[in-house]
Parts: C-alpha cells; structure tokens; sequence
C-alpha cells in the first residue's frame, strides 16, 4: 500500500450493547491498532441499540462489523476480530510490510 504507512486510519465498529462479542471486538480492535497502527487511528463505535436507523444507512446487516472509512477504499469485516492475521488482511494492514 503506497503512502498509507502514515495516514490516520478512520474505522467505525458498529456494535449492540455491551454483548460479549460486542466487548471482545472492541477489545481487539484496540490491541490490534496500538500494535500495528499506533498515533495513526481514530475509532468511532456505533451502538445500534441507541441509533438502529444507521443500521440501513450504512448497510450493516451482522454485529459487530467493523467499517474502514479511510484509507479508501472502504472495507468491512465481520465478527469479534479475534482472528488477527485476517483482520490485518482484511484492512489491508500488513504487518513488516516494506516501506515504499
């Protein structure tokens, strides 16, 4: 990914309540930005529960699904993010990747 090693990462992790898949994304979420996006993302969780009409406007249909707002292109990855070699993958973050 050419200069994205210093953009600031936009995600957005919509979730229902403090359910234990909910709690264990965001969890992971931040693990995995302290250790491979450290100074560089800003997180906005979205509780469905509180503002469910986002739910169709954004088009999320399972919770939790976490939303790459930038760098574009927008990507989204389903689940409580516990797979992180997938979710790096996923958000095109590749650990020990080069420099360009």
């Amino acid at each position: 990914m050419k200069n994205g090693a210093r953009r600031t990462w936009r995600l957005r992790l919509y979730v229902a309540g403090q359910t234990p898949k909910s709690i264990a994304a965001l969890a992971n979420l931040k693990r995995l930005c302290e250790e491979h996006l450290a100074g560089r993302y800003r997180i906005e969780i979205v509780d469905l529960q509180k503002r469910p009409q986002l739910a169709r406007r954004d088009e999320i249909v399972v919770i939790p699904t976490l939303v790459r707002q930038l760098p574009t292109p927008i990507r989204k990855i389903i689940g409580d993010l516990s797979n992180q070699q997938k979710v790096l993958i996923g958000l095109d973050v590749l650990p020990g990747e080069p420099e360009a």
